[in-house]
């Protein structure tokens, strides 16, 4: 755990993050939750009664001999994100790489329409220079599609960079940005958006991985940030060969942003949550927006992180 009086990277880019109050980051670490619970992770508990959602140190209902974190969603739990069980990290952390080994709700049969996404990203609003956000997500009625990216933007900016993949078949759905505008009305406009094309947009193809299905088993996912670039992967379960997801290297598409390329800036907090979307359904079923029926069980085995030091000066011995 490191101590800062100024902003984790103001000597990488002094002109954009000098502060004055108290930071504090967190050394690389791994959290198996294999205890009750976690040293680097708190919960977003109720504040009444008993929460049933979070079991840590739970053997895992699908693998034997691993002890998880399981999460159960809340039918009871209002739709949109946030809403639903999420852990958040103790400290901020920032450039470096991230991983965990997460199997996802298995719906399909019992709730093929079912809307509800689970998030395993790093979010922080920061006063001066807005969001900072790195996703991996999955609407759990697909399995086989994957979403990743970036949201960035000072209010009332929003600025989307991500890619939608089916892994089972290797197919790209999407690349693209957007960048959206909330009125002081509630409406929304978007004055940019378009296709990402050439190093923006890499790989063009990715490989398929054979029956795969987020639901069924384990995989380790990840992404490393940099400043100019962020690349999502995942190991293949077989041949623990890494396959690159989106390597997408920044370029200016949001003028007038602290974070023009679509690639945050700020200091974060690492999470991963599971909440009910009643208005997003997943690309290959428009109808996959009801209520869960059920408490459905998502599984973490672990969760790492890895800062670069060279690229987070407050991290220098």
């Amino acid at each position: 755990m490191i101590l800062l009086m100024t902003a984790g990277a103001a000597k990488a880019q002094p002109d954009r993050r000098e502060r004055s109050r108290e930071l504090v980051f967190h050394d690389a670490f791994i959290e198996n939750f294999t205890e009750g619970e976690s040293e680097f992770f708190n919960c977003n508990y109720r504040q009444r009664g008993y929460d049933y959602r979070y079991y840590s140190g739970h053997p895992s209902l699908s693998e034997a001999g691993t002890d998880i974190m399981m999460y159960r969603i809340d039918p009871e739990d209002p739709a949109g994100a946030g809403r639903g069980p999420e852990i958040i990290s103790k400290n901020y952390t920032f450039y470096g790489t991230y991983s965990a080994r997460i199997r996802v709700p298995k719906v399909k049969k019992v709730q093929p329409d079912v809307g509800a996404v689970v998030g395993y990203f790093t979010y922080n609003i920061d006063p001066e220079y807005g969001q900072s956000e790195i996703d991996i997500e999955w609407l759990i009625a697909d399995p086989e599609i994957i979403y990743v990216g970036t949201w960035t933007g000072k209010r009332p900016a929003h600025n989307r960079v991500g890619r939608t993949i089916n892994l089972r078949e290797g197919l790209i759905y999407d690349t693209s940005y957007r960048g959206e505008i909330t009125k002081s009305d509630g409406t929304k406009e978007t004055p940019v958006r378009g296709e990402l094309k050439g190093k923006q947009a890499m790989p063009k193809k990715i490989t398929p991985i054979e029956d795969f299905d987020a639901s069924e088993r384990f995989y380790v996912y990840g992404w490393d940030w940099y400043p100019d670039r962020i690349t999502w992967w995942i190991i293949h379960p077989d041949t623990n060969e890494k396959i690159i997801l989106f390597d997408y290297q920044g370029k200016e598409l949001f003028p007038g942003q602290p974070a023009p390329a679509g690639i945050p800036a700020v200091q974060s907090r690492y999470r991963l949550n599971f909440w009910h979307t009643n208005n997003w359904p997943v690309e290959t079923n428009p109808d996959s927006i009801e209520k869960p029926f059920y408490p459905y069980e998502l599984e973490i085995d672990w969760m790492a992180y890895k800062p670069f030091d060279e690229l987070n000066p407050h991290l220098n011995r």
